[in-house]
């Protein structure tokens, strides 16, 4: 795993060799072992490099092919590069040494954009081509790796992250009132969009190419099946456990060693159950818990799950106290206010291994493959709920504004939305129907928010899949928006900031395929959520796992921000310098405060989104 960078100048003129390095530097955490340039006239590439296949120096990059016509520079893991490799070989192929970099470049001389959708695995890359002026930038199908760019009068910037982009000098920061909109209903920026003006995100399974005909942005591949399988309900369950026990293996694969982030929940535990069984070693296993005892820990159960397979178990207690410093600095590591505070967990969790273990297995994208949201369950419910929704609006003025019986109303009112795209949209968002986040923000900053519809991107997405059923165009639009968008960032950048690799195996390339292609009753019926999986895991994972409620993974915020992160709330938010003048109706805001204070209203999601935002603007200043 390793950070990337790059400047292409259109007109010719020579990249500054000094901007490179900026980028470099800003990108170290990424890969501290290692870093690298190329300069060349108009086009500059830089590298930083975490040392996980063939650690020798055959694998620097940036990487050259033997007669120096093409330049590559390549963040992620291919999972299946030996397969590919033998393949070139065949072709006559020639390798200096035995990193999947090098099957990467050779890959994309031998095929092209076609290598592209060979590659099984997680990726960021970019190949410049000497002989034909052109750099071809690509994102690997699940937009597990990120990657940004910005199309700038001079020609291209890229990199890992945006403070790459930012340090090259050729791009200035300005607010994206579309994008911040976005982050207030979904925790981030969706799509192409960031909350930097210009500065894109390369969407999954595509490429950007640019040359002298110009720049173009175009799928080269899907992360959902090509077709429906046709299999019965066991054999399904026996080739969704093989395909999954060959993910984990692939996934192991590394010259150094490899532990699991483990919750005790479905997903972690199978990803320990199949990998204690291939792994060559005592497997490390890291669980995270709080010091608040009314939120959700699931310490207990991690233990017993690493017990039973015999790990090397550790576990890491987040207190409150150190909050503080930890969200200002999260806020500079996405480069962005970013709204799920369980980056925080993820980031200590990582700074506590302080690169002890480089590569850690993750059980993200099992609930958007598999169906295990409980929103999922709601589907079958939908024409009853819709009734009862509309049969009960009357009834929201007497409804306590605080509470589990509040959400279940709003949720209801959120289904009884006729525009079945619109009613996806809302359901994602994290802001009451009642309660619009732009309504804290003074009149002529709720203008510049309003002028754009948060919920585009959502409604656009859920109308692709108007062929399929209900349910899968909840699960194809989760995979496609809520998993890379939010999912995957909030485990990036975290661990990529202590330099530590995260794979995520339950989105392999073939058991996805197999598992979005299956029918909507294997993965939910009633309020079963998962069906397949859990069948998939009889006699692999203990029944008390298997069958045990969905609990999620929730940083006690709420409780946070009304007792030790509520001054520190109120600091932040009511501070009267120039950068807050002008972006709240002071009056909302307070109120907003008072409320959640009170225990009135649950308003935690919107101010915790809120102190992001206005961390953001402190350390980048963007230009309004």
């Amino acid at each position: 795993m390793c950070g990337i960078g790059g400047i292409l100048h259109r007109g010719g003129a020579p990249v500054d060799k000094a901007a490179l390095q900026r980028m470099a530097a800003c990108l170290q955490h990424r890969g501290p072992d290692d870093s690298g340039l190329y300069a060349e006239g108009p086009v500059g590439l830089a590298h930083t490099r975490l040392s996980i296949i063939d650690l020798s120096a055959q694998g620097r990059q940036p990487m050259q092919s033997d007669d120096g016509r093409f330049v590559l520079v390549y963040n992620g893991e291919i999972y299946n590069y030996r397969e590919i490799r033998k393949t070139l070989a065949a072709k006559d192929r020639r390798f200096r040494g035995h990193s999947d970099s090098e099957v990467a470049l050779q890959a994309c001389i031998e095929w092209g954009a076609d290598a592209f959708p060979r590659f099984e695995g997680m990726f960021a890359m970019a190949l410049w081509d000497n002989r034909e002026r052109r750099i071809r930038l690509a994102r690997d199908r699940f937009g597990i790796k990120p990657l940004y760019y910005r199309l700038t009068r001079a020609g291209l910037v890229f990199g890992s992250e945006i403070k790459a982009l930012l340090a090259s000098g050729e791009v200035q920061a300005r607010i994206d009132w579309a994008g911040v909109h976005e982050f207030l209903h979904y925790n981030t920026a969706l799509g192409a969009r960031t909350t930097f003006d210009g500065i894109g995100k390369l969407p999954p399974g595509h490429m950007l190419t640019l040359d002298a005909q110009g720049m173009q942005v175009e799928p080269y591949a899907s992360a959902y099946g090509a077709q429906a399988a046709q299999d019965d309900f066991p054999t399904a369950a026996r080739k969704v456990r093989g395909l999954l026990d060959q993910a984990v293996r692939s996934h192991l694969v590394s010259d150094v060693p490899v532990g699991v982030f483990l919750s005790g929940g479905i997903d972690s535990s199978a990803i320990v159950a199949f990998a204690s069984r291939h792994y060559d070693g005592r497997l490390k296993t890291f669980s995270a818990g709080f010091d608040f005892d009314k939120g959700v820990n699931e310490l207990p159960e991690a233990r017993k799950v690493a017990e039973r397979f015999g790990t090397d178990h550790h576990e890491l207690h987040v207190e409150t106290g150190s909050c503080p410093p930890v969200i200002e600095q999260l806020v500079r590591t996405h480069d962005a206010p970013f709204g799920d505070a369980a980056n925080i967990p993820l980031y200590l969790l990582s700074r506590q291994l302080g690169g002890g273990v480089k590569v850690i297995l993750q059980g993200d994208g099992g609930d958007e493959v598999f169906g295990g949201y409980h929103s999922y369950t709601l589907v079958a419910w939908r024409r009853r709920l819709q009734a009862l929704a509309r049969a009960t609006a009357w009834a929201r003025p007497f409804i306590p504004r605080g509470g589990r019986w509040r959400r279940r109303f709003l949720t209801l009112q959120k289904l009884a939305c006729p525009d079945p795209s619109l009613q996806a949209a809302l359901l994602r968002s994290e802001a009451p129907v009642d309660y619009p986040p732009a309504q804290v923000f003074s009149p002529e900053v709720r203008a510049l928010l309003e002028a754009a519809d948060p919920f585009r991107r959502y409604k656009e997405y859920y109308r692709r899949f108007a062929h399929l059923d209900a349910l899968q165009r909840m699960l194809h639009t989760d995979l496609g928006i809520l998993l890379p968008d939010v999912y995957f960032e909030k485990v990036d950048k975290p661990t990529m900031a202590h330099g530590i690799e995260i794979r995520v195996p339950l989105v392999d390339t073939q058991l996805a395929a197999y598992a979005t292609g299956l029918p909507s009753a294997y993965k939910c019926r009633g309020r079963q959520k998962k069906r397949i999986l859990r069948e998939a895991l009889r006699g692999v994972l203990p029944d008390e796992v298997l069958d045990r409620p969905k609990t999620g993974f929730s940083v006690p915020m709420r409780h946070w921000l009304r007792t030790s992160l509520a001054e520190y709330m109120q600091s932040v938010l009511l501070d009267d310098s120039a950068l807050n003048a002008g972006m709240f109706d002071r009056a909302a805001l307070e109120r907003c405060i008072r409320e959640h204070l009170s225990g009135r209203r649950n308003n935690d999601k919107l101010l915790y989104k809120l102190i992001n935002l206005v961390l953001w603007r402190r350390a980048y200043n963007p230009a309004d």
